[in-house]
C-alpha cells in the first residue's frame, strides 16, 4: 500500500501539532510535496466550525460530533482529496480517529454509531496510517495551559480518550501507536519509519 494520508492522534498536550510539523519537513527535505492540514478547520467553513466546537459554552453531544464531520467533510473534498490526486502527502493534526475517541467513546455515543457518522460523509476517504501519540493523559493535561471547551472537560475525561486510543489500537491494523515521551527527533524517526515499511 503507498501510505500518502498519515493522520496524527493523541491526547490533549501529547505534541501532536510539533511531530506533524517535524515529519512534513523531513518529507518535503526528501523532495516530496506535504499539505498539512488540521482538524476541526483547513478550510473557511471547517474554521468557522472550529470556533463554534472550541468556544461555544455548551453543545449537545451529537451537535458536536455532527460538527466535527461536518468540518471533516468539507476539509477531506476540498483539501484533502485534490491534493492526494496529485500525488501529495497529507499529514493531518487529528482525523475521523478523534472523533471516534472524544465523542463515540469518551462522551458516550458509540464508536460504532460515530464511525458510520463519518464514514457516510467522507466518501472513502481516510488515513492509510494513523499514529497515535502515546502519553499519560495525566501529563498532556498539565502541560496545557490554555485549555479550550474540549480541553476542559477534565482529566477523567482524558483517561476515557486514552483508553479509547489504546483499543482502536488493538482494533485496527491501520494504527500505531508511538511512546510520546521519547525525544522528538526519536519520535519523528518512528514515523518515518512506519511510511517506509508500508
Amino acid at each position: 500500500m503507498t501510505v500518502r494520508y498519515i493522520g496524527f492522534e493523541g491526547v490533549e498536550g501529547a505534541g501532536k501539532s510539533t511531530v506533524v510539523r517535524a515529519v512534513a519537513a523531513r518529507l518535503e527535505a526528501r523532495g516530496h510535496e506535504v499539505v498539512l492540514v488540521r482538524e476541526p478547520g483547513g478550510t473557511p467553513v471547517g474554521e468557522e466550525i472550529r470556533r463554534l466546537l472550541l468556544h461555544s459554552d455548551d453543545l449537545s453531544e451529537w451537535t458536536e460530533a455532527a460538527l466535527f464531520a461536518a468540518a471533516r467533510a468539507e476539509l477531506v473534498f476540498r483539501v484533502v482529496g485534490p491534493a492526494l490526486e496529485r500525488g501529495a502527502f497529507v499529514l493531518s493534526d487529528r482525523t475521523f480517529y478523534s472523533s471516534l475517541a472524544y465523542q463515540g467513546a469518551a462522551r458516550g455515543l458509540g464508536v460504532d454509531a460515530v464511525r458510520s457518522l463519518n464514514e457516510s460523509v467522507l466518501g472513502g476517504i481516510v488515513p492509510d496510517l494513523v499514529v497515535v501519540l502515546d502519553l499519560d493523559p495525566e501529563v498532556g493535561f498539565a502541560r496545557e495551559t490554555d485549555r479550550d471547551r474540549i480541553g476542559s472537560a477534565g482529566l477523567e475525561f482524558q483517561r476515557r480518550v486514552a483508553e479509547a486510543y489504546q483499543k482502536i489500537a488493538v482494533d485496527d491494523p491501520r494504527v500505531h501507536t508511538i511512546d510520546a515521551r521519547l525525544a522528538a527527533e526519536d519520535i519523528v524517526t518512528a514515523c518515518l519509519g512506519l511510511l517506509d515499511d508500508a
